[in-house]
């Protein structure tokens, strides 16, 4: 690896069910400005992981993966975002990886990463104002609670835009 692989940020996300993860790009490639629509539709669980402690993240991604089961998120409501909307995740299993997390990445983290998480999927997102709450109260008229499967997270690359891949961390706990 070139020393710009280390020198990138790094973002998890958490790995959705195929079925919840197609329906979300779905919503996602309709709303999204399509400009700037350059990477799938994801839950954040970490946004800017310093690349420098790639071997770290793996180390600790691949103990607790190891050790914990595929959960359900509970889909309970949308989230009116000013230019655009999301899906709001409620998972008490959800919150607790992502304090387990912080707890062992603590002294690399920045200030949004230490903050609490607020489970979301965004579909849409720098749109105009109004387009947007259209949008919102469109999705929320007929919201319907459902549930999607966390099959483990994804690690990314941040390229100043869109995102590669790194790697992906499967749940395999019982």
């Amino acid at each position: 690896m070139t020393s710009d692989t280390y020198s990138r940020t790094l973002i998890l996300t958490a790995k959705l069910d195929e079925r919840a993860q197609s329906g979300f790009d779905a919503l996602r490639e309709r709303y999204f400005p399509t400009h700037r629509n350059l990477v799938p539709a994801h839950l954040s669980l970490f946004q800017q992981l310093p690349g420098r402690y790639l071997d770290r993240l793996r180390t600790d991604l691949e103990d607790i993966c190891s050790a914990s089961a595929p959960f359900a998120a509970r889909v309970d409501g949308l989230r009116f975002l000013g230019k655009g909307a999301a899906y709001k995740l409620n998972s008490p299993e959800l919150q607790e990886l992502h304090r387990e997390l912080q707890r062992r990445w603590e002294p690399f983290l920045g200030d949004q990463d230490l903050r609490g998480l607020s489970a979301h999927i965004t579909v849409q997102n720098k749109a105009d104002p109004h387009r947007a709450r259209r949008l919102y109260e469109h999705l929320d008229a007929n919201f319907a609670p459902s549930q999607a499967m966390i099959e483990g997270v994804s690690l990314w690359r941040y390229l100043e835009g869109p995102w590669e891949a790194v790697q992906d961390f499967l749940f395999r706990g019982s």
